[in-house]
C-alpha cells in the first residue's frame, strides 16, 4: 500500500478502536465498582451470620457498650477495616462489635481486579482486530476509487504522447521550412512545459528513478533559465555564480527546479524578478511575487491557494527532495514574496 492508504488505514483503526476502548473502559469500570459493592454485601451477609448464628469464621468479635452514635446492622469501613456492630439477643446495653479480616477482603478484591483485568485484555485484543477489519473494510472504496484516479490518469498520459509526438513532429518540419523564429522557440518550450507536467504526473504515480549523476548546479540553472526566460520574458531571471557539484539523479533535481522556479514564474508581479543563489549549501529560489498565506500547507497534496493546477507540485518537490535528501523549508510573506530555501549538503560534492 502506498502512504497515504497506510495513513487512511491507521488513522481509520485508531478511531474506531479508541472509541471502542472508550466504551469498554467505561463498562469495565461500572462492573469492577457493582461487584466491589456485592463484595461488601457478602461481607455484611457473613457479619449478620456471625451475629445470629455465632458462624464468625475468621471474624473477631468484641461486645462493647451500646452508644447513640452506633449504627446498628451497617456495613462501616474506617482505615481499611470492614466491622458493624448488631444487637445481641436479651442484651439491651451491649452490642457485638464484629471485624471482618481485613486480609480476606483485599484478597476478594485483587481476584476482582484479575478477573476485570483478564476480560478488559480479551476484549482489546478483540477490539483490535475489529477495529483492524472496520478499518480494511472502509479503506476499500478509497483504493477502489484512487485505483481509478489512477488508471484514469494513465490512460491520459497514454493518450496524450499521440498528440504531442505530433505536435513535435510537425513542429520540426516547420522549422525546416521556416528556420529559426521566436514565436517556434516559444511552442516549442510550450511542448516542453507539457512534457514536464507529463513527468509530474509520472513521478506522482510511478514514484522516482534512482538512477545518480554528477553535474554543475550553476550550469543547469543557467539551462533552465533561459528556458524559462522564454516562457516568462516580462520576469527577470538572476543566477549568481555557484562552483559546486552535485551527486543525485539530474532528472529528478530538474523537476524539483522547474516546479519552484515556475511556481515563482506564475506568481510573481508585473517586471517581477527570480533570483537564485547559493550560500555555503543552502540554495534559495527568491521571487517578488504575492507571497503565500499559508506556508505551513503548501507541501500537502492538492492544497492550493489559487484557482490554476491541480495541487500537487509542490507535494512531488517534497517527494522528491525528501527522496534526495533535500531539507526544504519556505519563508513568505503576503504581497512582499517568497523564499524557498533547499539545503544540498547531502548532494554536494566535496572538492578532491
Amino acid at each position: 500500500m502506498k502512504n497515504y492508504e497506510w495513513e487512511s488505514l491507521l488513522k481509520s483503526f485508531f478511531i474506531f478502536f479508541i472509541l471502542l476502548e472508550v466504551l469498554l473502559g467505561w463498562n469495565f469500570w461500572n462492573e469492577y465498582h457493582e461487584k466491589k459493592q456485592q463484595i461488601a454485601d457478602r461481607i455484611q451477609m457473613e457479619m449478620k451470620l456471625c451475629a445470629y448464628k455465632v458462624e464468625c469464621n475468621g471474624m473477631v468479635t468484641d461486645f462493647v457498650e451500646k452508644r447513640d452514635y452506633m449504627p446498628l446492622q451497617t456495613l462501616q469501613h474506617d482505615h481499611g477495616e470492614f466491622y458493624g456492630y448488631y444487637k445481641v439477643p436479651t442484651v439491651d446495653r451491649y452490642v457485638m462489635k464484629i471485624v471482618y479480616p481485613q486480609a480476606r477482603y483485599l484478597h476478594y478484591v485483587e481476584h476482582l481486579k484479575n478477573e476485570v483485568m483478564r476480560k478488559s485484555i480479551f476484549y482489546t485484543l478483540f477490539a483490535m482486530v475489529v477495529s483492524l477489519l472496520f478499518a480494511i473494510y472502509a479503506l476499500r472504496p478509497l483504493q477502489r476509487a484512487l485505483q481509478l484516479n489512477e488508471e484514469f490518469v494513465k490512460d491520459i498520459l497514454h493518450d496524450l504522447n499521440t498528440p504531442i509526438s505530433s505536435l513535435r513532429i510537425n513542429l520540426k518540419l516547420l522549422k525546416r521550412e521556416k528556420g529559426e523564429s521566436e514565436k517556434i522557440e516559444r511552442m516549442e518550450h510550450n511542448i516542453q512545459t507539457i512534457l514536464a507536467l507529463q513527468d509530474n504526473l509520472q513521478i506522482f504515480l510511478k514514484g522516482i528513478p534512482t538512477q545518480t549523476e554528477v553535474f554543475a548546479l550553476d550550469t543547469l540553472l543557467y539551462e533552465r533559465m533561459r528556458y524559462f526566460q522564454t516562457l516568462f520574458p516580462d520576469i527577470i531571471y538572476t543566477v549568481e555564480e555557484m562552483d559546486v557539484s552535485l551527486s543525485c539523479n539530474k532528472e529528478a533535481f530538474v523537476r524539483i527546479i522547474d516546479n519552484l522556479v515556475s511556481n515563482a514564474s506564475k506568481y510573481n508581479a508585473q517586471n517581477g524578478r527570480v533570483r537564485l543563489y547559493l550560500e555555503e549549501t543552502t540554495l534559495y529560489i527568491q521571487d517578488t511575487g504575492k507571497g503565500i498565506k499559508n506556508p505551513s500547507k503548501i507541501f500537502n497534496r492538492y492544497y492550493k491557494e489559487q484557482e490554476r493546477g491541480i495541487g500537487i507540485g509542490l507535494h512531488i518537490v517534497k517527494k522528491l527532495c525528501d527522496e534526495l535528501g533535500i531539507k526544504i523549508s519556505v519563508d513568505s510573506q503576503e504581497s512582499l514574496g517568497t523564499i524557498m530555501i533547499l539545503d544540498l549538503k547531502q548532494i554536494i560534492v566535496e572538492e578532491a
